[in-house]
C-alpha cells in the first residue's frame, strides 16, 4: 500500500473533524462531540502511520542494520497508547452527560453522522489491503470502529427522535469510548509483544527445531530465539551441532537450514555451526536442546 493512501485519509479525517464539532455544537450532541475528539485521534495516528511507511521504505543503514521495519511497530504502540488515554477521557464525559442530560437536534446527529460514515467507511476499504500490517491495522481496526459508531449514532438519532429518551446520546458517547478501548488494547498488546523481541504469532520454537533437525548431519540444535522485526519479517538465530566435516559441506548444511526455516515464515536466519557434543556450561532456550531419536 502507497502512503499516499494515508495522507489523502489524513486530510478526509481533518474535514470530517470540522464538521463533527459543528454539528455537536449546534445538535448538543454529546455523541457527535465524542466522535469529533474521537476522529481527531486518528489524524496524528494517520500521521504517524504515514511516517512509519515511508521510515520503513528505507534500506538498513550502519546505525539501522535491520533497517526500519519497527517505525510501523513503534507507531502502532503510540497509536494504542494514545487512544487509550482518549477512551477513558470519553467514558467520563459521557458518564457526566447521563448525569445531566440535555436535549439534542436528532436532524444534526442524523445528517453529520452520514457524512462521517461515508468518509471512515471509504478509509476503512481503502486500508483492507493492508490488515496484515500492524501498523495499518491499527487504523484499520480505529476507522472501523468509527463507521460502527457513525451507524449506531444514526440509529441512537433515529429512536431519540421517537422517544425523547435523552439520555440515548450519552449512553452511545460511552459505548463508543468502550469500543475503542477494547479495540486499542489488544493492539497495545501486540505492538509491545514484538517490541519486546516475542515469538512471532503462530510460530512454535519446538516445531521450528524440528523442522531443523530433519537436515541432513544435524545431530541437536538449541540456543534457539526467533523474533519479528515488523510486519511479516521475522528472523531466527540458533546453535546447530553437526559432525566434523568440510567447510564446502557445512555451508550446505547452513543453506539446507535456512530454506527450511524460509518455510515456516522465518526469513532472516543466522546459524552458528558447532562440533557434536553439548558442553555443561552451554545455555539454551529449549529448556532442554533437542536432539535427533
Amino acid at each position: 500500500m502507497k502512503p499516499s493512501v494515508l495522507a489523502w485519509a489524513m486530510a478526509a479525517t481533518l474535514g470530517l473533524v470540522i464538521a463533527e464539532v459543528f454539528g455537536g455544537l449546534l445538535g448538543r450532541s454529546v455523541a457527535l462531540l465524542n466522535d469529533a475528539v474521537h476522529n481527531l485521534s486518528d489524524v496524528p495516528a494517520l500521521g504517524i502511520s504515514w511516517l512509519a511507511m515511508r521510515w520503513a521504505e528505507r534500506p538498513a543503514d550502519s546505525e539501522k542494520t535491520y533497517g526500519y521495519h519497527r517505525a510501523g511497530t513503534l507507531a502502532a504502540f503510540t497509536n494504542a497508547v494514545l487512544l487509550i488515554v482518549l477512551a477513558l477521557w470519553l467514558g467520563y464525559e459521557a458518564i457526566e452527560r447521563l448525569r445531566n442530560p440535555v436535549q439534542v437536534v436528532e436532524s444534526w446527529m442524523i445528517w453529520t453522522s452520514l457524512a462521517a460514515l461515508a468518509v471512515n467507511g471509504g478509509i476503512t476499504l481503502s486500508l483492507i489491503k493492508g490488515h496484515k500490517d500492524l501498523n495499518l491495522r491499527s487504523i484499520l481496526v480505529h476507522n472501523f470502529g468509527d463507521a460502527l459508531s457513525n451507524i449506531a449514532i444514526i440509529l441512537g438519532a433515529v429512536v431519540l427522535h421517537y422517544t425523547h429518551l435523552n439520555w440515548i446520546d450519552p449512553l452511545l458517547g460511552l459505548a463508543i469510548g468502550l469500543l475503542v478501548l477494547y479495540s486499542s488494547i489488544g493492539i497495545l498488546r501486540e505492538s509491545a509483544h514484538i517490541l519486546l523481541e516475542g515469538r512471532p504469532r503462530g510460530t512454535r520454537v519446538e516445531e521450528v527445531a524440528r523442522a531443523i533437525l530433519m537436515v541432513e548431519h544435524v545431530q541437536e540444535v538449541h540456543d534457539i530465539h526467533i523474533w519479528s522485526l515488523g510486519g511479516e519479517h521475522n528472523a531466527l538465530s540458533c546453535h546447530a551441532r553437526i559432525p566434523d566435516m568440510h567447510m564446502d559441506k557445512c555451508e550446505e548444511v547452513v543453506a539446507a537450514i535456512r530454506a527450511k526455516v524460509k518455510e515456516l515464515g522465518i526469513a532472516h536466519s543466522t546459524v552458528q555451526l558447532e562440533r557434536a557434543g553439548l558442553p555443561a556450561t552451554s545455555g539454551y532456550v529449549m529448556p532442554e536442546p533437542i536432539r535427533k531419536a
